[in-house]
């Protein structure tokens, strides 16, 4: 279907799906996933997360993106009107060819890896796997759109995370005080990569998401910013 062959669309149509969790109650083996959010505690997202298979991951471009899901077509493990998660994909469940079956996350299927808390609201822990319907939503977070600078002096790697609206980044531009903008690259799943030299000048941000919207951040990073800071704007994507 060509609705995943690029960045799939926000709509109010349902697909189907299976799910799955992995991890236990704590969450703990949930953290520092394939999207590049690590501590996803600290970074606002909590355990209403999940990996996505291959279909659905997009090669990372995915990550970001929320989605709302519910248990269907299952009476024995459904739990009765249980209503729906949803949750925003931070990580990749990797297909295994050398398995005949049981291979929820190879492609073309769809499918969700969930947190144990996620799965457990939708189905009692031992159904292991259930079928499920799911739709692209929009993200709502708390506050502005944030940035975490990591690198070193000839290398920036900027994390974009807490982005709301559509919630997966499509393309970044980035502007020193004393550059013009810059296109910055993907370097994997919401880390973006720029070779400019940029220590001691005030950072500015263009951001878009797969949806074609976007946001102009303008001097959201001082001059006196230090790799492994994270950064707040005062905005964020609706």
């Amino acid at each position: 279907m060509a609705l995943f062959v690029t960045a799939m669309s926000i709509d109010n149509i349902w697909y189907d799906a299976h799910a799955t969790f992995y991890g236990d109650m704590s969450g703990r083996d949930t953290m520092q996933g394939a999207c590049g959010y690590g501590d996803l505690i600290k970074q606002g997202y909590g355990l209403e997360t999940a990996a996505l298979s291959t279909a659905l991951f997009n090669k990372g471009s995915s990550c970001g993106a929320c989605f709302e899901i519910m248990c269907v077509n299952d009476p024995q493990w459904c739990i009765r009107n249980a209503g729906t998660i949803k949750i925003t994909a931070t990580n990749f469940c990797p297909p295994n060819y050398t398995k005949r079956v049981g291979n929820w996350c190879n492609p073309p299927l769809k499918h969700f890896d969930l947190s144990m808390p996620m799965f457990t609201k939708l189905a009692p822990m031992r159904a292991g796997i259930i079928p499920v319907k799911f739709r692209r939503v929009h993200c709502n977070k708390r506050g502005g759109v944030k940035f975490e600078i990591k690198g070193n002096p000839y290398w920036s790697l900027v994390l974009l995370y807490n982005v709301g609206g559509a919630g997966d980044v499509a393309n970044v531009k980035i502007k020193g005080s004393r550059t013009g903008w810059t296109q910055m690259t993907r370097n994997w799943g919401q880390k973006w990569q720029t070779g400019l030299v940029l220590r001691g000048q005030s950072l500015s941000f263009q951001v878009t998401t797969s949806d074609g919207k976007m946001l102009q951040f303008d001097n959201v990073v001082p001059a006196n910013w230090q790799f492994g800071q994270n950064f707040e704007a005062k905005t964020n994507f609706f």
